[in-house]
């Protein structure tokens, strides 16, 4: 096998991440608080895994990879654990790295488990286009915010469950604070509207100098995707969408968000001179 080959730093990554999960699973069910440099440690580590293996898989494509849906689903982990080694650090929550690391051996291991996903690997799907580059990488950042606000969403769901029904030992213990998880839900929502705004203005762009170019599906997409993230944002900063409606709200939008990407992986699909491969396992 060829130790140099990116799916392989791939599955590396994923057994970091899955490592992350079990030691965190040990510590949960023994009522144990783990220090939380020791899930960081090993989420980070997965992270500069991943992002040599995306790195090589960049390579060999000529671009950022976002060519098939396998490369959407790593790029979206990625993004979302990148997100989480600085806020995880910064707000100290290391209940939020066993989630990451929930999060991260689901859409890693899952991408890589099913070979269909990576069955063809198209180089230079940008034509040589920084800008389109850009709009497509950053709005796939934004969606991995949205990931990891779905996770901080769950734990909100947790914690009120723990409060309401008197449950503070335990699991629920290693919560943060109902308020803390509000603060950082709402902060995490404007930073994705934000960035996914940028990528659409970028994409807008490009489409008004290449109406050709525009993708029909891609665009109602992502715009919907846009649009209800950003609605939310809106009733939230106006006090009618709050506490669990909230939560809800933004785990039902991002399991949209995921839905959205098919016809953005189809549209990759449609795009003229496709360059196949055989991935390696």
């Amino acid at each position: 096998m060829d130790l140099l080959a990116d799916r392989t730093w791939l599955w590396l990554a994923a057994a970091l991440y899955v490592a992350g999960f079990a030691a965190g699973t040990i510590h949960v069910w023994q009522d144990r608080r783990q220090s939380p440099w020791f899930l960081y440690a090993l989420i980070a580590a997965g992270w500069l895994t991943q992002t040599l293996g995306l790195y090589l898989r960049g390579m060999e494509v000529g671009g950022c990879p976002l060519g098939n849906t396998f490369e959407i689903f790593q790029f979206t982990a990625w993004s979302a654990i990148t997100l989480y080694l600085v806020i995880g650090a910064t707000f100290r929550l290391s209940m939020l790295g066993y989630f990451t690391a929930v999060l991260a051996t689901v859409l890693t291991v899952v991408s890589l488990a099913l070979p269909s996903w990576d069955a063809t690997r198209r180089a230079g799907i940008f034509g040589g286009n920084a800008w389109i580059e850009f709009h497509a990488a950053l709005a796939l950042f934004s969606y991995g915010v949205f990931a990891l606000l779905a996770l901080t969403a769950m734990m909100f769901l947790l914690r009120h469950y723990s409060l309401t029904h008197q449950r503070l030992s335990g699991f629920f213990a290693f919560l943060p604070s109902i308020r803390e998880l509000d603060h950082i839900n709402v902060r995490l929502l404007a930073t994705g509207c934000i960035l996914l705004g940028t990528a659409l203005a970028v994409g807008a762009i490009h489409s008004v100098r290449e109406p050709d170019a525009v993708n029909l599906g891609k665009l109602l997409a992502t715009l919907s995707v846009g649009l209800a993230y950003t609605v939310a944002l809106a009733l939230r900063l106006r006090g009618w969408l709050v506490a669990r409606r909230f939560a809800w709200v933004c785990l039902g939008l991002f399991l949209a968000a995921l839905l959205s990407l098919q016809p953005v992986d189809a549209s990759r699909n449609s795009a003229p001179e496709p360059a196949a491969v055989v991935p390696s396992a």
